[in-house]
């Protein structure tokens, strides 16, 4: 039987290594909150404003619809999977493609892209409040951001529901009155019709953007509907949050860089909003970045217990990565933001392709995934080459394929090649190998407690 210390180790830890157990979850509401979090950020802010510098605004609106279309079907299909299962995007890719070792590089790359995301957030909250109050220099500023998310982030995912109900209605009230008080200012008419005020950004360009500016957090959505009850509360929190965010914040920003003639999202926000601006841009710092920050260490936790075999504190990895995240955005990441999504935009969406080509087709591991629960499975494959393989092809087409999306491009190779690698027989594991002895031990306690 597990004890009740087990439980409380296993609630504090927030089941980064087991799954979700069904008096854990939430209503669908406190979860959409958080994803419309996300989506509302001030990163749609800065993606809106690279959108709006490079290109024409029916351009621009179109590179939002095509990249949100993009974003919306793969954290449904993610995020059932997600749901159904219990468990993180990290511990799931184990069964559902990347074996054991395959999901310790995908949680490694994950992560390491979301402190990267930590770094960016951060500095933009810097430059701003090392606008409003020079005492201390941004660099400085971006450790105290830095520091003040990681001790959210600490306490897990109830604290971060709680983070969300101040600090949304907070970002969204006072950007809207920031905008409407520039966009006053300015005949809509003129804004909408005229042409890109930067250097011409391409429409496959720009919706690469788009996509590869949340991809990331579409991949790793099982992260936060494993705390869902239903499939369909997967659905309606990401209509949610992916419509409304996406296109109500990415496309003021679109209108303010056309509005002010710069893609610079600090000057954007505090040009005639001062003090409020300020506010704006920590608020939305806050709620994207705890995220970050949040499933960036849950794929730590399980990098270092499939490569070490050793279980590691959510808590001790949390304090470690923001430390890391909050020095990067001191040393200026900031600056590499657009290429840094472009990236993105075509090594990430393989990953979500696979896992659902795996899942939902192909069904190699799905029927001994499925029947281990509340548990995991006693076995797990190793290494999976053809996977492997798959991921890299797709991110090679999703990168020099001369015609349509790259984004889009590396997504459809994954489902497309998996399927036809799993047609014949292509996918399987070099070797099954067997948890650790720990994980087995507590595997049968939670199952004892359940039955």
């Amino acid at each position: 039987m597990a004890t009740t210390t087990d439980k409380k180790h296993a609630g504090e830890e927030d089941y980064a290594l087991e799954r979700v157990p069904d008096h854990a979850r939430y209503s669908w509401w406190s979860v959409a909150v958080q994803r419309f979090g996300q989506m509302s950020a001030l990163s749609q802010f800065l993606l809106g404003a690279a959108l709006g510098f490079g290109m024409d605004f029916p351009t621009a609106l179109l590179a939002i619809f095509l990249g949100s279309v993009i974003l919306e079907v793969v954290a449904i299909m993610t995020g059932i999977l997600g749901q159904k299962e219990g468990l993180s995007t990290s511990i799931l890719a184990r069964w559902t493609g990347f074996g054991r070792h395959g999901s310790s590089i995908i949680a490694l790359f994950i992560s390491l892209s979301l402190v990267g995301w930590f770094g960016v957030q951060s500095g933009v909250a810097a430059e701003g409040l090392a606008k409003l109050a020079p005492v201390i220099p941004a660099w400085a500023w971006a450790l105290v951001v830095g520091g003040a998310v990681t001790a959210i982030v600490i306490y897990g995912f109830k604290s971060m529901a709680w983070t969300a109900y101040i600090t949304i209605p907070a970002f969204l009230l006072l950007a809207g009155w920031s905008i409407v008080s520039e966009l006053q200012r300015h005949d809509l008419g003129d804004l909408v019709n005229q042409p890109a005020p930067g250097p011409v950004l391409s429409l496959a360009a720009g919706t690469t953007l788009v996509a590869g500016g949340f991809i990331v957090g579409m991949v790793i959505t099982p992260d936060m509907t494993r705390f869902n009850r239903k499939p369909s509360d997967v659905i309606k929190q990401t209509l949610l949050g992916v419509t409304l965010g996406e296109f109500m914040v990415a496309i003021a920003g679109v209108l303010l860089a056309h509005a002010l003639k710069t893609n610079d999202i600090i000057a954007i926000v505090t040009s005639s909003s001062g003090f409020v601006g300020t506010i704006i841009i920590v608020a939305g710092t806050i709620k994207m970045n705890d995220w970050n920050l949040y499933s960036a260490s849950l794929g730590i936790v399980n990098f270092v217990e499939t490569v070490f075999k050793k279980r590691v504190s959510r808590t001790s990895v949390t304090i470690f990565i923001g430390i890391l995240g909050s020095a990067l955005a001191a040393a200026g990441i900031l600056n590499y933001f657009v290429d840094f999504l472009i990236l993105l935009g075509v090594t990430f969406p393989p990953i979500a392709g696979i896992m659902v080509a795996e899942y939902y087709i192909v069904k190699k591991w799905r029927s001994v995934l499925s029947a281990s629960a509340p548990g995991l499975p006693a076995t797990e494959p190793t290494w999976v080459i053809g996977t492997l393989v798959v991921w890299a092809a797709s991110v090679l087409i999703g990168t020099f394929l001369p015609w349509g999306v790259g984004s889009l491009n590396s997504l459809g190779a994954s489902l497309i090649l998996y399927v036809i690698a799993g047609k014949l027989g292509l996918i399987k594991g070099t070797s099954e190998e067997a948890l650790s002895r720990r994980s087995i031990t507590e595997e049968r306690a939670l199952q004892e407690d359940y039955t």
